[in-house]
């Protein structure tokens, strides 16, 4: 009997770690409050200073490009910042809610309310041209919707600066500002000190067929956002 009660005590005291295990394994990012500023695309802004990059992972292609992040928020949105390294860009379209990501682009999901598969996605090319939408999610099924009235301080604020020396492209950056504003109505917005979002951050780039960066991997496609980390705010 007394063996019998150690077996299942090591058998409770083995699941209980392995489910603590499993909860760590959970990506989390925290994010630092900041004053609202100015975007030029270049990421120079001296609040920028105030926060650490985060590296996004390689899923698929061949090329060896280092891609990384940086994130802010205010009492007022989030801030994003893209720091991508290409030889060669590839960005023709000039139309801002075009299919940019067939193109160079990078993106970030944000979905507030896990009660809810409903998220907000932002894409931005190298020609600083984007693509706000909201995603319903449904098994699978999903489809973006446009803004409606997208202006004022519901606007984003974007910028992106293609880098090199002499002819040769080096790289690129991406920085936008997303107002809590145009979140509405998810819930769970605006986000304050200790609130938590899912949310996912990407890259494709076109050199050689098409090449993709992540912050946290996926099993199907972008849309996977029961995939998604989560993100807290400081």
């Amino acid at each position: 009997m007394h063996n019998r009660f150690q077996r299942i005590t090591l058998m409770l005291i083995y699941i209980i770690t392995l489910n603590i295990t499993r909860a760590e394994d959970s990506t989390i990012l925290h994010i630092r409050k900041s004053n609202d500023f100015e975007v030029n695309g270049k990421g120079t802004a001296k609040e920028w200073s105030n926060t650490e990059w985060f590296t996004l992972t390689k899923r698929k292609g061949n090329v060896s490009y280092q891609t990384k992040c940086k994130m802010l928020y205010s009492e007022t949105g989030v801030y994003c910042l893209f720091d991508s390294e290409d030889n060669r860009i590839t960005a023709t379209m000039k139309n801002d809610f075009d299919d940019i990501y067939n193109e160079d682009v990078v993106e970030v999901f944000f979905w507030t309310d896990e009660s809810s598969p409903i998220y907000f996605e932002y894409e931005l090319s190298p020609n600083n041209v984007e693509l706000p939408i909201l995603v319903p999610n449904y098994d699978g099924k999903f489809f973006g919707w446009r803004p409606w009235h997208y202006e004022g301080d519901k606007k984003t604020r974007r910028g992106a600066h293609i880098r090199k020396k002499g002819e040769q492209v080096l790289g690129w950056t991406a920085e936008f500002f997303i107002p809590f504003k145009l979140l509405n109505p998810l819930q769970n917005v605006p986000a304050i000190g200790g609130t938590r979002w899912r949310a996912n951050f990407y890259r494709i780039d076109y050199d050689n067929g098409s090449a993709q960066w992540s912050w946290r991997p996926t099993r199907k496609n972008f849309h996977d956002y029961k995939s998604f980390g989560t993100i807290v705010f400081d």
